[in-house]
């Protein structure tokens, strides 16, 4: 049968791919045997990962991409398919973070916050799903969050919810739509990841204090944790898994 989660000769891009989660994530996938493309909004961050990939005796491209822009993801995709041929990976990791009570929200900060995490999520899997569907084959795995089952507190922070709920949604959706024609579509959502972006918040005692209290594991989670179960969901050791969100969180939404 040979190693399931070898992925030699296969590509994939991942969105947001330059710093935390989402470059443990190609960082991953490239140990595997996987060639990446990086898809980063912050141009200097993305050639650092392709750069740190290419160490690793992988092939790397990274391209600035803004994923709120259709046109932009879709310019993106071409460049990836005219420098590998193919993609045979997706991983839809690009997201932004905000906490803001509902009733201070702008509107702008609303839709950026659907624009980021959950349009762009829409448009890379329509631009690379098109591809997969004509191979035959392929990978989606998305980055959602244990926010997208629970309200978490005690922050507020209904426009991520909003957002990652609809991501879960829209995984089973497309799962559903795609299974019959090769493409398996599944997420991964994380609790509590020591990233830059969280560990911010963790340096405050109010946050920390409830968040460590309601998860089982009493620590946060690493990047790593992420990036394996992204890792299974992309190799053929899942492929009878489409439509599943793993829920990856130290068992926070068991309480």
């Amino acid at each position: 049968m040979g190693n399931l989660f070898d992925l030699s000769g296969r590509v994939a891009l991942v969105t947001g791919g330059g710093r935390g989660i989402g470059r443990e994530i190609a960082r991953t996938l490239a140990n595997a045997g996987a060639d990446i493309a990086i898809a980063e909004y912050v141009t200097a961050n993305g050639e650092d990962c392709a750069h740190e990939l290419e160490g690793l005796g992988r092939k790397s491209l990274a391209l600035e991409t803004d994923v709120r822009d259709s046109q932009s993801v879709n310019t993106t995709v071409s460049k990836v398919l005219d420098h590998f041929g193919q993609i045979d990976i997706l991983v839809n990791n690009a997201g932004i973070a905000q906490h803001k009570p509902a009733e201070d929200m702008t509107d702008e900060e609303w839709l950026n916050m659907m624009a980021v995490n959950l349009n762009g999520v829409f448009w890379c899997c329509r631009a690379v799903g098109n591809h997969m569907l004509e191979r035959g084959k392929g990978a989606i795995v998305s980055i959602a969050s244990m926010s997208g089952h629970i309200a978490n507190k005690p922050q507020r922070q209904s426009h991520y919810n909003t957002a990652k709920a609809a991501v879960i949604m829209l995984t089973k959706s497309l799962a559903f739509e795609w299974a019959d024609r090769g493409v398996r579509v599944n997420c991964v959502s994380p609790g509590y990841i020591g990233t830059d972006m969280t560990k911010r918040s963790l340096s405050r005692k109010e946050l920390s204090d409830v968040w460590m209290e309601m998860t089982p594991m009493k620590r946060v989670g690493t990047p790593t944790d992420i990036a394996h179960a992204v890792w299974y969901l992309a190799s053929d050791a899942a492929s009878f898994a489409t439509g599943t969100d793993i829920i990856v969180d130290g068992g926070y939404t068991v309480l």
